[in-house]
């Protein structure tokens, strides 16, 4: 069955980049007890082109909420360090500190990016569109809007995206924002790491281009 790109738009509103897969339902977690410092972080922004809403911070569980922690790393302070089997990256700081931030990664482990990137691209509500290898995968899926679709409230990619290349050649995967705040922590997309919006914003606002990168390798789990 042909659908048109309005008609996918209107029924896909929470289709994910070279970055996602199919949508899931937003778990009921136990009630937490909420951080009123949490509260003010995850609060509606009204400032940008598109306004941002609060985050339920009932649907995220706590220890994927952004947090400095004690963080030992060979790498140099404002290297960005993503653990795909913990589902945290990791923004490193002096003396032994880091930024830790909750991601979502890949649905698979073949999706997943490995090793060293360079943040070549910096991009304030980005359009999004598939990668070839989503249109092979998913034709009828994904072939309707492989034109993309500009940057906004209901793009998949949320507010900002950091573009990661390799040896000078875009790789197809990006650290983003979500229209599904409540996987974080989970694998849920094609391969890219998503950020619930508040945190992609602040990562955005501290890393420059030609930041590093590094993707730890993935480990079987379970999400």
């Amino acid at each position: 069955m042909s659908i048109s790109r309005r008609g996918f738009v209107a029924a896909f509103p929470f289709v994910l980049a070279g970055c996602a897969m199919r949508d899931q339902a937003a778990p009921s977690l136990a009630e937490p007890t909420i951080n009123s410092s949490y509260v003010s972080m995850y609060a509606a922004v009204d400032t940008e082109p598109f306004p941002l809403p609060a985050i339920d911070l009932k649907k995220v569980r706590p220890e994927f909420l952004r947090r400095e922690v004690a963080y030992r790393t060979n790498e140099r302070p404002g290297t960005i360090v993503v653990d795909p089997a913990a589902r945290y990256a990791y923004l490193v700081l002096e003396n032994g500190r880091a930024l830790r931030y909750g991601v979502g990664v890949g649905k698979q482990e073949a999706f997943n990016f490995r090793g060293e990137a360079t943040i070549a691209r910096k991009a304030e509500w980005p359009g999004w569109r598939p990668t070839p290898d989503m249109i092979k995968r998913d034709p009828e899926r994904y072939g309707a809007v492989k034109g993309g679709l500009p940057g906004g409230a209901g793009n998949p990619l949320g507010p900002r995206a950091l573009y990661l290349y390799r040896d000078g050649q875009d790789t197809y995967y990006r650290l983003h924002g979500t229209v599904e705040p409540w996987t974080i922590g989970t694998m849920v997309s094609s391969g890219c790491i998503r950020l619930l919006n508040q945190d992609i914003m602040d990562l955005y606002r501290r890393v420059p281009v030609g930041a590093k990168v590094v993707v730890l390798p993935s480990s079987p789990a379970t999400s």
